[in-house]
C-alpha cells in the first residue's frame, strides 16, 4: 500500500498510531475478532475497499469464521442500504483469496 513509505518520514506518529491501534484492538471486554469483525461493518458502510480488505484478513487471523465475517457483512449492508450491496463483492473475493470460501 505505500504505508511504509509514509510511516518512514513521520516515525514518531507511526508508532503511535501503530501502539493506539494495536490498544483498540486488543481483548477487552470484546474480543480483538469481534472488534476486527464491527470494524468490517464499519468499513463496508465507510466505501472502503482496501479496509474491508484489511479488516477480514484481520478477522480471519484472529479465528473468524466464514459465517461471522458474512454476518457481519451483512450487518454494514443493513446500515448502508441497497449502495452497499456492490460491496459485498468484495467480501467474497478476498475470502476466496484466502482461501476461505
Amino acid at each position: 500500500m505505500g504505508t511504509g513509505k509514509f510511516w518512514k518520514e513521520l516515525p514518531e506518529v507511526g508508532a503511535a498510531h501503530a501502539a493506539f491501534t494495536n490498544e483498540v484492538y486488543k481483548d477487552g471486554a470484546l474480543s480483538g475478532k469481534v472488534k476486527r469483525l464491527i470494524a468490517l461493518a464499519v468499513a463496508l458502510r465507510a466505501w472502503c475497499t482496501s479496509c474491508m480488505t484489511y479488516q477480514i484478513k484481520s478477522a480471519v487471523e484472529a479465528g473468524a469464521t466464514k459465517a461471522e465475517i458474512l454476518e457481519a457483512t451483512s450487518v454494514g449492508f443493513v446500515m448502508g442500504g441497497a449502495p452497499a450491496n456492490a460491496w459485498m463483492c468484495s467480501v467474497v473475493k478476498t475470502l476466496e483469496e484466502l482461501g476461505e470460501w
